[in-house]
């Protein structure tokens, strides 16, 4: 069964979104998620210039040879624009695989480890009263995990906080610069913490988002300020380009760790696994690599008891969340699935089988994916610039958004 041919679809439907379409010399077609927010056409690029022409021709089977021959082949390795192109044909061969099959996606991987997956999402608000309303709307929804993030005062924008509607940190236009303050916000953030605990117990798993923003012994303060809330994790406490900035963090505190949304490959995280420098893996199915990559990525934690926790923010395609729910039901040392939703446009292009109830969700038992798109539909959304925002401190130093 030889590919016939490659497609690169962009669109706009709520936000941009780049989706690789490959299609047998049979008939049978496969989608595959190759989105990296604000720099979407760089994605696209590589693949229609580069790689789309070598894939026609070569055998649909042959999955791990082809991620072999994307990677190893371009000899120019790594990075997120190569690994969410390898990403996406990855994701495009397993759901042909399913298709041929007649079988999900995720019992080709080993069958399924769980029944079902869990899933936190994010409440936000401008001030603590605003995020423990957003917090009791979400439980009410039937979550048994939220993110939570708040506004802190004296800062004009924080980062997680919507301005109004659902959370979309990218802007059309050039970035948009905010301000930002490690000090103001360490002194504050605590209190969202004992707030929500006070409120609503000890029942409901709590996480949060650093989002990169402090050195490795504020992240350690904080971490060791926070251990009696209890958090599932704290969420990219500082850059993870020094890998051993985190035995800092692991020095002086219990609070869990979760890294990875930046990282593309295993050698991103070797250190860090391998030292059980962190507890949770958050590497994206898109971003990493495809499901071949991500299951090394899951069998190498697994031997230093570190668990998975995908990436899973709505600028990553419906395609993108439907391979990682095939992965979170098969990985055995899975942890937690973030889903934010979707725009309303977006669930209109994209056709998903996929499910949330109750605080869990499920792939579903569709052959391949158990995702399509509606191509025309697509086509009326064309392509919008957009960037994700700058931070800079109050002095006007640039920083870590």
């Amino acid at each position: 069964m030889k590919i016939a041919k490659a497609e690169v679809i962009v669109c706009c439907p709520g936000r941009n979104f780049v989706t690789l379409k490959l299609t047998t010399d049979d008939g049978v077609t496969g989608l595959g998620d190759a989105t990296l927010n604000g720099r979407e056409l760089s994605v696209a690029s590589y693949l229609k210039d580069h790689i789309c022409p070598l894939l026609v021709g070569r055998d649909a089977h042959q999955i791990e040879d082809t991620w072999q021959y994307l990677y190893r082949g371009a000899y120019w390795r790594r990075g997120p624009v190569t690994m969410s192109a390898i990403g996406a044909v990855d994701m495009a061969l397993w759901d042909i695989k399913g298709k041929v099959a007649n079988l999900p996606v995720y019992q080709l991987l080993g069958g399924a480890s769980r029944e079902h997956v869990i899933a936190y999402s994010h409440a936000t608000g401008r001030d603590i009263p605003e995020t423990l309303d957003a917090f009791a709307k979400y439980k009410e929804k039937g979550f048994k995990a939220i993110r939570v993030q708040c506004g802190i005062p004296g800062m004009k924008s924080v980062y997680g906080v919507s301005k109004g509607g659902a959370y979309e940190p990218a802007t059309k236009g050039w970035p948009e610069e905010q301000s930002w303050s490690s000090e103001k916000y360490l002194n504050y953030v605590p209190q969202l913490f004992a707030a929500v605990r006070e409120k609503f117990g000890f029942d409901i798993h709590l996480l949060h988002d650093v989002h990169h923003r402090l050195t490795p012994i504020e992240a350690a303060r904080l971490g060791k300020e926070i251990e009696d809330y209890h958090l599932f994790w704290m969420e990219d406490p500082t850059p993870a380009e020094n890998q051993e900035g985190f035995r800092l963090i692991r020095q002086h505190t219990t609070t869990p760790i979760a890294v990875g949304e930046v990282l593309n490959t295993i050698w991103d995280c070797k250190q860090l696994i391998e030292e059980q420098l962190i507890d949770y893996i958050r590497m994206t199915i898109t971003h990493g690599g495809g499901l071949t990559h991500m299951r090394r990525v899951a069998d190498f934690a697994a031997m230093y008891q570190v668990r998975t926790g995908c990436h899973g923010p709505s600028d990553l395609s419906p395609v993108c969340m439907g391979a990682a729910l095939h992965f979170d039901l098969w990985a055995p040392n899975f942890g937690m699935q973030e889903y934010m939703g979707y725009h309303e446009q977006t669930m209109e292009v994209f056709k998903c089988a996929w499910s949330f109830n109750d605080g869990f969700m499920h792939p579903s038992d569709t052959p391949g994916l158990g995702v399509e798109i509606d191509e025309k539909l697509a086509a009326k959304y064309p392509y919008e610039p957009a960037y994700l925002p700058v931070a800079r401190l109050e002095d006007g130093t640039l920083w870590n958004w």
